[in-house]
């Protein structure tokens, strides 16, 4: 491993300890109040939900999630009462409730926070149905949620608050607003983020069809698959890469899982091998989704138990209902509605350019690079489907997404130390005008972004 390896890898490590941190605080105070697995898992659920949501980073955010949280973790458990005694009424509740996960993103910033602390509270009811609460609990079932999610919540934002005033975390930018671009709507075609919200819905939709038709007790390892590989879309290509690599970490999570149940033998150590999984899961998500795949496959694993069925049986139906849950989810992308991905990567080269544009316009009286980091992180958040898929198709394929996104990503260093000198040159104002126009005809676009990066070099 090379130092600059090295070095990635200790801030996710000091984020990953102070998640987990959080995470067995809420454990630990829900463990008094309501004792069962129920609300110990949607305490972990909601801590790692938070502490990757960030919507503790300023008061106004704490408050959204006062009232987001308890209202998000009361109607999942109403949902997962449904599935339980009403398994079709709450199939579809749970496809209404994802479907708007996806679609409230489209109404800005506080909808897409929203929006993302939606998702994971029913995700634990694919694991824990039903939050039951152990006899001489001191507080009401329905009470339950409500008081974990406002836990979760206090307990995030001391373990941040603390981190930060301790310089173990670095403090958070301020929020960047980013534009809207204009469009004009088709009745015939709406836009990418509600036919992402459709996808879902469908593959959800199908993945129940599926698994309470042929596979009884054991569905939700379907919808499971099918969610993660849509979660967090970004077109067709992105969810083919993580639905491969979905079955390859849940299969050598489930392997592991198998291993490490056979010594797993009371509920103390399965607890501990739990946080244990996603603590690395958190940790290595940075490196690669394929780690987070695996280690959550293995803390799901251990938390269903393999019952009374032999290991190896039940480690072969969790990959066939892996691998259903996977095509499912990949199906839905291609065929309905299909979302390119590199028309995505286009609308984000095309919002980081005129980030940079804006930054170096002499008419603006205020330059910073702030946008223009925002929309680079961006466009490294989806550079890896693009990168795999050149390993594959570079011989055969001239043109290749991920030469746009490197070259681009190349040009963050020099572009920003311009940006920060206060200066407007404009031979590099003239190269971010020619690769933004390069953006109609992708063939003349890397030798646009190429020049580009040769001018910010000079």
């Amino acid at each position: 491993m090379t130092r600059l390896e090295a070095s990635a890898l200790v801030q996710p490590l000091v984020e990953a300890v102070i998640t987990m941190l959080a995470s067995i605080a809420t454990l630990l105070c829900t463990w008094v109040i309501a004792p069962g697995p129920g609300p110990a898992v949607l305490a972990v659920v909601l801590s790692l939900s938070l502490s990757r949501s960030h919507m503790d980073r300023d008061l106004r955010g704490r408050l959204e999630a006062v009232v987001v949280l308890p209202l998000v973790a009361f109607v999942a458990m109403g949902v997962g009462l449904l599935l339980r005694h009403a398994p079709w009424m709450g199939a579809t509740a749970f496809v209404v409730g994802m479907f708007l996960s996806v679609w409230l993103r489209r109404f800005g910033s506080m909808a897409r926070r929203a929006a993302g602390v939606i998702a994971l509270p029913f995700v634990t009811l694919l694991t824990v149905p039903h939050v039951r609460v152990a006899s001489g609990a001191a507080i009401p079932t329905w009470l339950v949620p409500v008081l974990v999610a406002l836990l979760a919540l206090l307990w995030v934002t001391v373990c941040h608050v603390s981190a930060r005033r301790l310089k173990l975390l670095p403090p958070l930018p301020a929020p960047v607003v980013m534009p809207t671009p204009q469009k004009q709507e088709s009745s015939l075609r709406p836009d990418a983020t509600t036919r992402m919200a459709i996808q879902m819905a469908v593959a959800l939709a199908l993945s129940f069809a599926v698994g309470y038709a042929f596979f009884a007790e054991r569905w939700a390892w379907i919808v499971l698959t099918a969610f993660i590989v849509h979660s967090g879309n970004r077109g067709r290509l992105d969810v083919a890469y993580k639905s491969g690599l979905r079955v390859l970490g849940a299969a050598a999570g489930t392997v592991l899982a198998m291993t490490l149940t056979f010594h797993a033998d009371n509920p103390a150590t399965t607890g501990v091998l739990i946080l244990t999984a996603l603590f690395f899961g958190v940790w290595l998500r940075p490196l690669g989704y394929a780690w987070w795949a695996l280690f959550v496959t293995l803390a799901l694993a251990l938390l269903q138990g393999f019952d009374a069925q032999p290991p190896s049986t039940l480690l072969w139906q969790r990959l066939e209902e892996i691998v259903i849950g996977a095509v499912i989810g990949l199906a839905s992308a291609w065929f309905v509605w299909p979302v390119r991905s590199t028309d995505v990567l286009r609308r984000r080269l095309a919002d980081a350019l005129a980030a940079m544009a804006e930054a170096m316009d002499p008419a603006m009286a205020e330059r910073t690079p702030a946008r223009l980091a925002s929309s680079l992180d961006q466009i490294q958040d989806m550079a890896a489907p693009f990168r795999a898929s050149r390993r594959f198709t570079r011989r055969f394929r001239a043109m290749q997404p991920a030469d746009w996104v490197d070259t681009l990503l190349a040009c963050r260093t020099p572009a920003i130390d311009v940006i920060t000198r206060g200066e407007t040159p404009g031979r590099v104002r003239q190269a971010i005008g020619a690769a933004r126009k390069a953006l109609r005809e992708p063939e003349s676009l890397l030798p646009a972004l190429q020049q580009l990066r040769q001018t910010l070099d000079a």
